[in-house]
């Protein structure tokens, strides 16, 4: 029953799968290994993916400029905000239900890491007591990583003056 051909076709059979395995599994391994090129020059894990808004970021000249925030909230337009939000609406919801970031139900006047079952990042817990002005958020959605360093947030921001004014006479008509 088994003569020496049938052995040799087992044999070569189990030798060829284990060869085929193998290249296999090296392919793979050049083509998804991340090594050490997934950290960060100072060992810190790279961001994983930013939001691109489709906006480019505001020139240097634009920073040195103050913004009147009230003078800007008085003319913003809740109806152009809800348009910009969709940016928003990825990560956060105004039904009252957390999704990647917090509800943003009340989030004018409300105190940061407020949202009872969302687990904030130790830089935004730190700053628990302090409430969300519309000057506060006015500075958030502007550069969230500057506002406040380590916060969770990966959005880039929104550039334009008009349109953070206009997302938060939105998030203020939503309570």
């Amino acid at each position: 029953m088994f003569d020496t051909m049938t052995m040799t076709k087992a044999v070569g059979s189990v030798c060829g799968s284990l060869l085929v395995l193998m290249l296999v599994n090296w392919a793979a391994d050049g083509l998804y290994h991340v090594g050490a090129t997934g950290h960060g020059a100072e060992g810190g894990v790279t961001q994983a993916y930013i939001i691109d808004t489709g906006e480019e970021a505001a020139p240097a000249e634009a920073e040195a400029e103050t913004v009147d925030v009230a003078a800007l909230m008085a003319s913003a337009d809740p109806v152009a905000g809800e348009a910009v939000f969709k940016k928003c609406g990825s990560c956060h919801k105004l039904d009252g239900s957390n999704g990647v970031g917090p509800h943003l139900n009340g989030v004018v006047g409300r105190n940061l890491a407020a949202v009872q079952g969302y687990s904030y990042s130790e830089a935004m817990a730190a700053k628990s007591a302090e409430p969300w002005t519309e000057e506060a958020l006015f500075a958030y959605l502007e550069n969230p990583k500057k506002a406040i360093p380590g916060t969770k947030m990966a959005f880039a921001g929104l550039p334009k003056p008009e349109d953070r004014a206009n997302v938060i006479a939105y998030l203020a008509a939503n309570p």
